[in-house]
This record gives C-alpha cells, sequence and structure tokens, in this order.
C-alpha cells in the first residue's frame, strides 16, 4: 500500500487563523489596533518571522492594514467571510508558477512605479536597500530574505495601482515560503554573491528613481528570469 502523505499546517497559517476568528467573533473590532509584532510573537509562541507571514496574508486579503511606523490594524470596513474562497497563490507549490506570475506582475509594477513614483516611495526603496546592505555585512540571510520581499513589495505600492498591489500582496506568503529556494537558484544561475544581487536591487532602485519605466521593466524581468532558467534546465535534465 502506498504511503499517505500527511501535511501539517504551518506555523504562520495557524496564527493568520487564531488572528482571524477573534476579528470574525468580534474580539478584535474594526479599526482597532493589534499588539505588537514582537508581543504576539510572545503570546503564540513563535517567530516574529512566522508573525510577519501571518499578517502579511491577513493584509492581502483585506482584514488588516500595516501602516509602517504606525502599527498594525483590523480594518474598518471588513471583507465578507472568506471561508469559502481561496487565494489563488495558496495551493501553488510550484516555484516555476509562481516565478511566471511574479515576472508578469513585476514587470509591470515596476514600469508603472518608474512612472508614478513619488518621494515616499522613494524613500522607502532607499531605506529598504540599506537594509540590504546591512544585511550583506551582518551575513543575515533573513534579514536579507525579508528585505528581499519588501523591495518587490514596495515597488508594487509605487505602481499606484490597487490591484496591482493587492496582487503582489497576496503572494506575500509563497513570496516567503520560496525566496530561500529562488534565491538559491539565482546565485546558481549567475555563479556569484550576494555582493552582485544588491547590485541588481540597487540597479532597479536607479532606474525608478530616474524615472526609467523600460529600463526599471527589462531589469526585473532579467532578475526573474535568471531563476525561471535554472528551473528550465532542470526539468530538461529530470
Amino acid at each position: 500500500m502506498q504511503p499517505i502523505k500527511v501535511e501539517t499546517e504551518k506555523g504562520h497559517e495557524l496564527v493568520r487563523r487564531a488572528i482571524l476568528s477573534q476579528i470574525e467573533e468580534g474580539l478584535l473590532q474594526p479599526g482597532q489596533k493589534l499588539p505588537s509584532v514582537v508581543d504576539l510573537s510572545t503570546s503564540f509562541g513563535v517567530g516574529r518571522s512566522t508573525i510577519r507571514e501571518a499578517l502579511s496574508a491577513l493584509k492581502a486579503t483585506g482584514w488588516i492594514d500595516v501602516k509602517h511606523g504606525g502599527g498594525t490594524f483590523v480594518n474598518k470596513v471588513l471583507p465578507a467571510s472568506q471561508s469559502n474562497s481561496r487565494d489563488p497563490f495558496e495551493e501553488s507549490e510550484n516555484v516555476k508558477e509562481i516565478l511566471e506570475v511574479r515576472i508578469w506582475l513585476e514587470s509591470g509594477s515596476a514600469a508603472f512605479a518608474a512612472q508614478r513614483r513619488n518621494d515616499k516611495d522613494i524613500e522607502r526603496l532607499k531605506q529598504i536597500i540599506k537594509q540590504m546592505e546591512q544585511a550583506l555585512k551582518m551575513n543575515n540571510t533573513q534579514m536579507s530574505e525579508h528585505a528581499d520581499i519588501e523591495f518587490h513589495l514596495a515597488i508594487a505600492a509605487a505602481s499606484h495601482n490597487e490591484l496591482l498591489n493587492t496582487l503582489m500582496n497576496s503572494l506575500t506568503c509563497k513570496l516567503t515560503e520560496t525566496m530561500g529556494k529562488t534565491r538559491q537558484l539565482w546565485f546558481f544561475e549567475d555563479k556569484s554573491s550576494s555582493t552582485l544581487l544588491l547590485k541588481e536591487h540597487q540597479s532597479i532602485y536607479d532606474a525608478i528613481l530616474a524615472q526609467n519605466s523600460e529600463l526599471a521593466s527589462q531589469l526585473i524581468q532579467a532578475h526573474l528570469h535568471k531563476v525561471e532558467n535554472v528551473l528550465k534546465r532542470r526539468a530538461i535534465q529530470d
């Protein structure tokens, strides 16, 4: 008899459902501020990254609003119950499929960001680049991966297209789960280092700063195509 693989629920999903239940049951009211990431981490007995993943998923589905420097709040207008709906990205375990979606979404968001970015968007991207530099100096992989995700989400926010931004935020959980794998593939493809990865992000930032939409789109496509090319070659070999 073939063994049956039993999937265990991930920590961030358990936290997400617990917070969602509190909102749906009225224990957390619309507009109410949630405890800090540190306090939630202590309360649930999990790491801060797990809390951030759960909050990102709740933000993407419209239950909470995360204000940089201002805290996390239950949305004043809550979405309809989502018990019968599914996140289209939740089902996909295929890194290749996620990359294909990212290439299409992010090339467009980068082009729009270059056209529409404002001073606040530029400052946010600049801060993330500094975080990447700090992570590189400290050789902190977790910090680097988190900054990488934030960079791509900040570009989507700078597009000032709410639907595009929502779609990118819906990918946050999958980005978090697959970021380590995609970065390893990127290094394998380019046979280089974190230093070059930082330079690629810097180049994308520079193109957005210069309002060069065509270049920004091309750079982010090239950035993601490196990983896709490795996956294609592996599929052929397999």
